[in-house]
């Protein structure tokens, strides 16, 4: 993967951000925590499953959320195989060390907060209040990624916004 271009100077760009903004101590456990609890989309089924277990605009909700994902996380990782963006250089911070597995594929877009926003912004469009629980723990799961250096902020904001794009087009599928 090249350092020129586009996205190079963004690298440069987000590199001297979230240095300049972040710890490069390992974070805390909860963050850690977080960020494994949502690997492959765990926590977002685990959290449609229970949703489908009430009856109503709550299994609508489990129901929406879960295709949402369902389809979101295939799509995201087809993007990365397609935009080839290196991860920020970190492997010797503390902040990165903290997670058990080193991620080698492409950062474009964050899987986990593609996850994450399909499932928040499906669910709330189905059963609003699921956003007022869902909501914090996605931003979470986004700051988590950012925070153990395993993706940049912009790859945290394209996944974030290919799960609303996602959630939102899969809307009426559910009805």
């Amino acid at each position: 993967m090249s350092r020129k271009g586009l996205l190079g100077r963004l690298d440069r760009l987000e590199g001297d951000w979230v240095s300049g903004r972040l710890p490069a101590a390992r974070p805390s456990r909860a963050t850690v925590v977080l960020s494994l609890a949502a690997r492959g989309g765990l926590l977002w089924w685990v959290a449609a499953a229970v949703l489908l277990l009430r009856p109503g605009r709550w299994r609508r909700a489990g129901l929406h959320a879960a295709l949402a994902v369902g389809i979101a996380l295939p799509c995201s990782h087809l993007l990365a195989r397609l935009l080839l963006r290196r991860r920020p250089r970190a492997d010797d911070l503390p902040a990165r060390r903290a997670l058990p597995e080193t991620p080698t594929s492409s950062a474009l877009p964050s899987a986990h907060a593609c996850a994450a926003a399909a499932f928040t912004t499906a669910a709330a469009l189905q059963a609003p209040p699921v956003a007022a629980l869902a909501a914090p723990v996605a931003f979470g799961v986004a700051y988590s990624r950012v925070r153990t250096r395993v993706h940049w902020p912009s790859d945290v904001l394209a996944g974030a916004a290919l799960g609303v794009l996602v959630a939102v087009a899969t809307r009426r599928l559910v009805r």
